[in-house]
């Protein structure tokens, strides 16, 4: 190459942020200059906040070009066909349901149940379901469910258990929460965004089907083994799938930068590379679609019923 070479004058801030969180008067601190970039790195939460940064810039005429980076293993962001994490996080939790299934085998009357991320969506559970094929019962937020009587959880894990000698239940951390009974002090807590405060759905359920088998059946053998592999989930390195997916986005997103394009987030749409409006993204839901084939196919994998209560 000859002649001078010339280097980019800019500054790149990336941002890790939280709605409930965010502080615009945090901004003039922050060493913006003309041509600066913003990365915003996470959820829907993280999406909200870089709006309002977004607009915080326009009001003052600023320009720095925003991105955001959508990135939350929980696959909750919608418009997009993943967030990157969620592939990852899938094959770990299937390595966690394959150990509960190999202890329940091992117990008389054994139950594994494994509780996975997923407070407002199933789609962990869903998939890791899916791909393990050794679940007998996936339970999701977007489902409703009852434990006690007829068509109840409890009573299918027994007939299960009967058939089989064991049976193996995948929970997501947000389902459940309607029937987990709560103090009036837990009706009021709420979280960092003002939403009501999610009871661990995990150790509840297996103290509920404690008592639920030594009032039943007090004369017969009865283990549960509780997994909940959340953090396994999330410190793990990235798979294969989900290096290529990031190295993709970030190509999306420096591309659109450079092009001075702002206030957008890149991704694929059926397949096909993107840039959202980030107003968009960040009001967007991603709930499992209970209609859909893929739950269809968990229903046919675990056989199991809707549990409605009659």
């Amino acid at each position: 190459m000859t002649g001078p070479l010339f280097f980019l004058s800019f500054f790149v801030f990336l941002l890790w942020l939280c709605a409930s969180c965010l502080d615009l008067t945090i901004l003039p601190e922050y060493p913006f200059y003309d041509n600066s970039q913003v990365y915003a790195i996470g959820g829907d939460g993280t999406m909200r906040g870089a709006v309002a940064i977004f607009e915080e810039f326009k009001r003052r005429g600023l320009r720095i070009s925003i991105t955001g980076i959508p990135k939350t293993v929980d696959n909750d962001i919608g418009i997009i066909d993943r967030s990157f994490g969620f592939q990852t996080a899938v094959e770990i939790a299937q390595q966690a349901i394959d150990a509960a299934h190999v202890e329940a085998v091992s117990a008389v009357n054994g139950i594994g149940l494994v509780k996975l991320m997923g407070r407002s969506t199933g789609h962990i559970a869903l998939h890791a379901t899916l791909s393990s094929r050794d679940v007998d019962c996936c339970l999701i937020p977007e489902i409703d469910f009852h434990v006690e009587g007829k068509g109840g959880l409890f009573e299918f894990l027994y007939e299960r258990i009967k058939k089989k000698g064991h049976a193996v239940v995948v929970v997501a951390e947000g389902a459940g929460q309607e029937v987990i009974p709560r103090t009036d002090d837990q009706k009021r807590e709420q979280d960092e965004s003002g939403n009501m405060l999610f009871l661990d759905v995990g150790p509840w359920l297996k103290s509920e089907l404690g008592r639920w088998w030594k009032r039943e059946h007090p004369t017969e053998l009865f283990t549960v083994k509780y997994i909940d592999p959340t953090y396994m989930i999330r410190a793990v390195p990235a798979n294969a799938t989900d290096n290529l997916y990031c190295t993709l986005l970030a190509h999306s997103a420096i591309h659109g930068i450079m092009a001075g394009f702002t206030g957008f987030v890149p991704g694929p749409i059926n397949g096909n590379y993107s840039y959202i409006p980030l107003e968009d993204i960040a009001v967007a839901k991603n709930p499992v679609d209970v209609n859909d084939h893929k739950w269809a196919w968990v229903r046919s994998v675990t056989d199991q019923p809707d549990f409605l209560k009659p």
